[in-house]
């Protein structure tokens, strides 16, 4: 057989677009970054017709070009919520403002097998986003994130994702130095808010795109 690794992330992307749907949340599939961005641009901005966009936290979103290709395409308001030329208060306005925009892109840290989001927040902008404000959300989640249950999503963003994050932020968090969740009281800790989000309401509200690749973290 040809390609088995992609054959079979493949049939597992399946499995979980099934059980996403089940759960009523629209589902898209796609093979790489690009077609992600393609059904962005071809698919979900065409019927949705949004007159603002804003995003959450997420190197998945800010690796796949949707942002450049909908600045040189459309005319939306743009609310950037990453600008490191504004002032932090500045940052933290914008992103309040972000969630009441029609279309709302962001990650996830972790998708599991029964068709649930499992996240953990810093500040909230990302999750909040998620489940209550924008008319409607666009997540992007690479083949990476999946996992068998929520148990094990929470073991993965705790020991994986929340310390390489910190890492990758500066954080002057214990995990910097440990490698792994120490559970801290720290000023700088990014773990405070947790969310599972079992089911799209309305349904196809929420709007996943599961990509054959590793993506993010």
């Amino acid at each position: 057989m040809d390609q088995p690794i992609q054959n079979f992330w493949e049939i597992r992307i399946g499995d979980v677009k099934e059980a996403l749907e089940a759960n009523h949340f629209e589902v898209f599939t796609a093979s790489n970054l690009e077609g992600a961005r393609n059904i962005v641009m071809e698919d979900i901005l065409p019927k949705s017709k949004p007159t603002s966009i804003s995003w959450g936290g997420s190197m998945t979103f800010t690796a796949s070009g949707i942002y450049e290709a909908i600045v040189d395409t459309r005319e939306i308001t743009i609310i950037d919520t990453t600008d490191k030329d504004v002032p932090h208060a500045e940052k933290i306005e914008r992103r309040r403002h972000s969630l009441l925009v029609d279309l709302f892109f962001t990650g996830t840290n972790a998708v599991t097998e029964d068709g649930q989001l499992v996240n953990l927040d810093m500040i909230g902008n990302r999750i909040g986003g998620l489940t209550f404000g924008p008319k409607e959300v666009v997540v992007l989640v690479g083949r990476n994130k999946i996992v068998p249950d929520v148990e094990e999503a929470m073991l993965r963003i705790k020991n994986y994702v929340a310390p390489i994050n910190a890492m990758r932020l500066d954080m002057k968090t214990p995990c910097v130095k440990t490698g792994r969740c120490e559970d801290c009281k720290s000023s700088s800790r990014i773990c405070n808010t947790w969310t599972i989000t079992e089911k799209s309401f309305p349904k196809g509200r929420v709007k996943i795109i599961l990509i054959n690749e590793d993506l993010g973290l």
